[in-house]
């Protein structure tokens, strides 16, 4: 009797598994705790981490799954381009109501920073997207990484691994091309400039 391994089913159940544990939500979670915590030096950073969460993933998230349920979209990833623009808006009212409770909490300059950067991504995300669909996935897991080497320490872009392994999902799944998860990552890691100038 014989097995084989490395089977077209296997890569795609792999690649599901990928896309799965590192999605925009659960890469914003812990990502901006760990900014917060950075940005304060002190662990009441991450109230502040856990609000940046809430707003930039935890709330979209929450929108994308009440329309899934409506029946608005298949699942999570809608792959039609052309119905992703309110997923957009949400998202930039959300950051934007989020970065106004910061300022009026006198939040530390670096979480409102990185919430501000997540903010022009995903103005940049949207004008792409009415022409191309470019990978939010890519470009969430990118921007992360980059927020998180220039709060913490530049050994976080090995975390780049992990956004490697994203694309990769994206690409096998068939979401996207090489090249839309590319510019997905690129317009992500962009966001640390943002970072830099606080």
């Amino acid at each position: 009797m014989s097995t084989t391994t490395g089977t077209p089913e296997d890569t795609r159940t792999a690649a599901r598994a990928v896309t799965d544990v590192f999605q925009p939500r659960n890469v914003l979670l812990i990502g901006m705790l760990a900014i917060g915590w950075a940005a304060a030096g002190h662990w009441s950073g991450l109230l502040w981490g856990l609000l940046g969460a809430l707003c930039a993933g935890l709330v979209p998230a929450a929108y994308i799954e009440w329309e899934r349920k409506r029946g608005t979209w298949g699942d999570r990833h809608v792959v039609d381009r052309t119905k992703r623009a309110p997923i957009f808006f949400v998202i930039l009212g959300s950051i934007g109501t989020g970065s106004l409770v910061m300022v009026a909490g006198h939040a530390p300059a670096g979480i409102l920073a990185a919430m501000l950067a997540l903010w022009v991504m995903t103005v940049g995300l949207l004008a792409v997207n009415t022409v191309w669909k470019i990978s939010v996935d890519a470009a969430v897991a990118s921007a992360v990484v980059a927020l998180l080497s220039v709060a913490h320490s530049p050994w976080w872009l090995l975390g780049y691994a992990m956004t490697a392994a994203v694309c990769w999902s994206r690409v096998a799944l068939r979401y996207h091309t090489v090249a839309q998860t590319v510019a997905g990552a690129s317009l992500g890691a962009a966001t640390a400039t943002a970072f830099l100038l606080v």
